[in-house]
């Protein structure tokens, strides 16, 4: 966008930020990582392994993983960890039968070594459905204000529709920039 171009002009080069993103199958994830670099989200299959994509977001560019949620995937969450800059987690908000099961997962996640103190952002996904937790109940449920290792977010939206997806962009650009100070 315009925000890229001014910054090329100046001769700041752009900063590369690793993202992995994961969550349970069925979250969300690749929905939105589509959304994140404006792809068309109507047809989407389940992620067999992992994508890879470089979305450029506030003169940033995200080099965001995304990597299956699929019970048989998760085992190998750990090994794409290392040199990570934040860590983005999606749930979906209207699945409350697997609201546990999520919770555990992240709770390993953010106990790994290669993710101490890395920037958290959950995106609560979904909330276009009318069955879906509202955020602040599932920040509640995964005990995120127990997490004192690291900043944090929690950030409503619907991948579907976008809405919130680009709240949670400006927080990971605001985690950014206070890194930088």
């Amino acid at each position: 966008g315009l925000l890229s171009v001014i910054q090329k002009l100046k001769g700041s080069p752009e900063q590369e930020l690793r993202i992995v993103l994961l969550g349970l199958d069925n979250a969300g994830k690749t929905t939105l990582l589509k959304r994140l670099a404006s792809e068309e989200v109507s047809t989407i299959t389940p992620t067999q392994g992992f994508n890879i994509k470089s979305v450029h977001s506030h003169g940033l560019k995200l080099n965001v993983w995304d990597i299956g949620g699929q019970r048989s995937i998760r085992p190998y969450w750990k090994k794409y960890l290392g040199s990570t800059d934040l860590l983005i987690y999606v749930i979906d908000s209207a699945d409350q039968k697997r609201f546990e099961e999520t919770g555990q997962e992240l709770a390993e996640l953010t106990e790994d070594e290669s993710l101490m103190g890395v920037p958290l952002l959950v995106f609560a996904n979904k909330q276009d459905l009318v069955t879906a937790a509202p955020a602040a109940e599932i920040a509640e449920g995964l005990s995120l204000h127990t997490y004192r290792d690291r900043e944090w977010q929690i950030q409503a939206c619907s991948a579907l529709s976008g809405e919130g997806v680009q709240d949670g962009m400006n927080w990971i650009s605001s985690q950014i920039m206070n890194r930088k100070k």
